[in-house]
This record gives structure tokens, C-alpha cells and sequence, in this order.
């Protein structure tokens, strides 16, 4: 499992060494400053590999496949939600150059399935379709099966977030008040799941009966944090988006407003 990430690590340190050597070719009195691959995107590539490593190579993996409900839980946030949003704030379309082109055909062959709405309608659809009872046990049962549903689960994340961040600028770009009833939709969106596990009495996944308990949790204890997990992940997730986009449009405001003044200067002058 580690040669993937180490594959893809290997592959965008060298896009990303590329990307800042072609900028200071390109714009010598900018050498300071590198747009589009800049140190804190690194950052965030690489904390959305080790989100990545710590959901599918350490104890939580384990613990969430043989013994608990909430482990499995958090396994799935950090698969389907953290680790593709810090993956896609570390590129950008500089970075991934090459397969910039690429990806405006594919939004272009996509006609009206580009639209925003459509990353929020996959994530919901892929998050409740794998919460289905016997959808969820045949997972845990078939490792390839299993796989599948991380798969799917990394999927719903990256098109979730995708509209937001845009590492490739998308045509229907969303704007103003619209980015945050966006990430509000998703989020409120498994609302109705969180709360049904947090106050179910009632075990809706039975391979979780025939598990040994550890840690003095019952079967519906385990399903109830787990609930509480997918809340408090959600809640956390979509505070930190609000701030973000607020602190971005408090940025375009002042640029629009620089902007409209050194204009007006040149008129003047």
C-alpha cells in the first residue's frame, strides 16, 4: 500500500520543483515570490498524504475493521472529507500543468454535469449508498469490496471540495454568498445520518454484534460516538471553510478596491 503514496509523492515534488523553476525562468524580479507553487501548498499535499497514511496504515484501520463502528468512522472522514480537501489546497494549475488541458476538456464533455451541484449530489449519494446496511456489512466482509468503498469515499470528497478550492479554474465558478450555502448544503446535507446514528437504539450494522468489545463500549454505544464523530468532524470541517472563504472575500474586496484606485489614478493622471 505504501508504493502508491511514495509514487505519488515522488511525482508532485517534481511537478512542484518544476512548476517554481519554470515561474523564476519566466518572471526574474518575482523569484520571491512563486504563485501557484508556493511553500504552504506543499504543506497541505503533504499533511493530506499523512491524513491519508494514518486512515489506511495505522491501528485505526484495524481497530475500525475487527472491532469498532466509531474507529470505522473515522477512517471514512479522514478518507472522504480531510484528506481530499488538503490534497486539492496543495495543487494548483501550475502544478498540475501537464493534465490542465485535460481536465478543461473533460468539464467541457461534461455539459451541464459540470455544475457545482453535481459534486454535492456524488458525495451524498456515495456516503448514503455505503451506509446502507448491507452495503456497509458486504464491505467488511469482501476486502475487495472494502477497497471499493474507500475508493468511493475519496471520490465523494475530491468532488465535493473540488468546486470550492479549484485547483483548475472551473467555468461556472461559484461567488459571493453562493460559496458558503455550497459548503453548508454538503455538510448539512448528512446531518439526517449523524443524527439517526447518534440517537439510534437500534444497531443498524450487525456485523458489529459478532466483533469482541473493547474499550467497554456496547454495540449501540459504538454506534452513537461514531454519530457524534461524523457530527463533530462535519460541524468543525464546515466552521473552517466559513472562516477560509470569509478571510478570501474580505482579500477580493480589497484587491477590487486597490485595483479601482490605481485606475482612477491613471485617469487622473
Amino acid at each position: 500500500m505504501l508504493v502508491p503514496f511514495v509514487a505519488y509523492a515522488g511525482i508532485y515534488v517534481w511537478r512542484f520543483r518544476a512548476a517554481r523553476r519554470e515561474q523564476r525562468e519566466r518572471l526574474p524580479a518575482r523569484a520571491g515570490r512563486v504563485r501557484g507553487a508556493a511553500w504552504p501548498q506543499a504543506l497541505a499535499f503533504g499533511a493530506g498524504l499523512l491524513v491519508l497514511l494514518i486512515a489506511l496504515v495505522s491501528p485505526i484501520d484495524t481497530l475500525g475493521e475487527n472491532y469498532l463502528f466509531s474507529m470505522h468512522m473515522t477512517q471514512h472522514v479522514l478518507l472522504g472529507d480531510i484528506a481530499p480537501a488538503l490534497l486539492l489546497l496543495g495543487l494548483s494549475r501550475v502544478i498540475m500543468r501537464p493534465a490542465t488541458r485535460r481536465l478543461m476538456s473533460v468539464e467541457r464533455a461534461l455539459g451541464p454535469f459540470s455544475h457545482p451541484a453535481t459534486g454535492i449530489g456524488l458525495w451524498l449519494f456515495l456516503i448514503y449508498l455505503w451506509h446502507i446496511p448491507a452495503m456497509y456489512d458486504a464491505a467488511l466482509r469482501n476486502p475487495a469490496v472494502h477497497v471499493l468503498e474507500h475508493a468511493c469515499f475519496f471520490t465523494a470528497g475530491i468532488a465535493v471540495w473540488w468546486p470550492l478550492v479549484q485547483p483548475v479554474p472551473m467555468r461556472r465558478r461559484m461567488t459571493g454568498m453562493w460559496t458558503f450555502a455550497y459548503i453548508g448544503a454538503a455538510k448539512a446535507g448528512l446531518a439526517a445520518l449523524g443524527l439517526y446514528l447518534v440517537w439510534s437504539s437500534v444497531v443498524a450494522y450487525p456485523y458489529y454484534e459478532t466483533v469482541p468489545r473493547i474499550w467497554g463500549l456496547t454495540p449501540i454505544e459504538d454506534q452513537n460516538v461514531g454519530g457524534a464523530i461524523m457530527m463533530v468532524e462535519q460541524s468543525i470541517t464546515m466552521v473552517l471553510a466559513f472562516v477560509v472563504l470569509f478571510a478570501r472575500m474580505l482579500r477580493q474586496s480589497e484587491d477590487e478596491e486597490l485595483r479601482r484606485e490605481r485606475l482612477e489614478d491613471a485617469a487622473v493622471a
